[in-house]
């Protein structure tokens, strides 16, 4: 995606499918993606239009099909709609990325379980590493379960 012109629907596609699967899985299939708009109730929608759909080779889709694939992926409608939805949404999808490629994630699913007292704690080594490498200091805004 180019920072200067926004993104198409295709490249917005693009990021939901490789960003929105399980670490470890692959990306899920155009059959699957068509079978769990389906099972949510959507438009019957084949995998091939998806693909379609992916690739920039159809680039209209109706209210209703953006509005499934919204639902399947786990993000707003307006990230299809709204640039300035979409931008919010996309630092999230690059942390999704992130969290799930790296051992951040090892970090956070460990630490779960832990008291208040325990992840205060940890929160403020973390921020304390950040500093010493130079990074900002300033509280991410992300809430601890961001609305994707």
């Amino acid at each position: 995606m180019s920072d200067k012109s926004p993104p198409t629907l295709a490249e917005k596609l693009d990021r939901l499918w490789k960003t929105m699967h399980e670490r470890g899985a692959p990306e899920w299939g155009y059959p699957e993606v068509s079978a769990r708009i389906e099972a949510a109730g959507g438009p019957t929608v084949s995998g091939a239009y998806l693909w379609q759909l992916r690739t920039g080779r159809k680039t209209n889709p109706s209210m209703r099909v953006l509005e499934a694939l919204a639902q399947v992926f786990g993000v707003s409608p307006a990230y299809f709609f709204d640039d300035e939805a979409f931008k919010r949404i996309n630092e999230q999808l690059e942390l999704i990325a992130k969290l799930r490629d790296s051992s951040a994630m090892r970090v956070a699913t460990r630490a779960a379980d832990l008291s208040p007292e325990a992840l205060r704690a940890i929160a403020g080594m973390v921020e304390h590493a950040r500093r010493l490498e130079g990074l900002s200091d300033e509280p991410d805004e992300t809430p601890s379960d961001p609305p994707v």
